[in-house]
């Protein structure tokens, strides 16, 4: 019996609409009985759409004394969690000279609103016997870092590290048990993205995102790279790659917006 078997219980935050909504539906259409968790009142009416199954509650993950809160009134009112997907996250728009303010509110949601998550849950899943897993959403922005948004990067940046560090301590402490997992969302047509108007075409919908998540899930993927509409694999694979090589050939940071590595940059996707 795994962790998505029917009965078991979810935890899915930033619930409310996006990727944590669409991937609520698709847990409470497999049986499971699904715990929604945004900071809007909105996830409760999402909740009630998805029926008995579900289930909501309106805490800001940034709060670590409110994580720690719902973690105790989830296990006491529906019991053992058996996946948990810290999702939510807000958009950013700051480099590194901006107001702290809203490097305050972006590392709070993004990256300790993770860490809430996984420090709030993820030791009873440990201690108890059962299968578990645990999606951190990251984004291919944490890895190749292009520049405009600094913070939003810094956050994703730091998920990407955090998880493949519980990656490594549920491997020592459970085997493979309990396993963790970065989602790296592409191009995603969602709410947090959405700017007015109807989908990009470059973009995949909410939906797509959650069923790949589903698929890669039980090919037991660690890193659950999308593509969309726009960019495969194998252009993602490339783009990263060269940011790595940033580091290994000594290039100046950032060298794919680099004027001096411009057409080197062009004519190694093109090769």
């Amino acid at each position: 019996m795994g962790a998505l078997s029917a009965g078991n219980l979810a935890v899915v935050t930033g619930a409310a609409g996006g990727i944590g909504l669409a991937v609520a539906k698709r847990l409470v259409g497999l049986g499971l009985r699904v715990c929604l968790v945004d900071r809007t009142e909105a996830v409760r009416e999402r909740a009630a759409e998805l029926g008995e199954g579900a289930a909501a509650f309106v805490v800001d993950v940034s709060d670590r004394a409110a994580m720690s809160a719902l973690a105790g009134e989830i296990t006491a009112r529906f019991g053992a969690v058996s996946f948990l997907m810290n999702n939510a996250a807000v958009s950013g728009g700051a480099d590194a000279l901006s107001e702290p303010a809203i490097w305050d509110r972006v590392i709070g949601v993004n990256l300790m609103g993770v860490l809430h998550g996984v420090q709030s849950f993820v030791p009873a899943m440990v201690e108890s016997d059962r299968p578990g897993i645990v999606v951190n959403t990251g984004s291919k922005q944490g890895i190749t870092q292009p520049p405009g948004d600094t913070v939003y990067n810094v956050s994703k940046a730091g998920v990407k590290a955090l998880t493949e560090g519980l990656a490594h301590t549920l491997l020592e402490k459970t085997g493979e048990r309990v396993t963790a997992h970065l989602l790296i969302p592409g191009f995603t047509f969602t709410g947090m993205t959405r700017s007015g108007g109807e989908k990009p075409a470059g973009a995949w919908t909410a939906d797509q995102v959650a069923e790949f998540l589903l698929e890669r899930l039980a090919a037991g993927d660690f890193y659950i790279l999308c593509p969309d509409n726009d960019v495969t694999r194998a252009m993602d694979e490339k783009r990263m790659a060269w940011a790595m090589g940033d580091v290994i050939e000594n290039r100046p940071a950032l060298s794919r917006w680099h004027p001096r590595y411009k057409e080197a940059f062009a004519e190694y996707m093109n090769g």
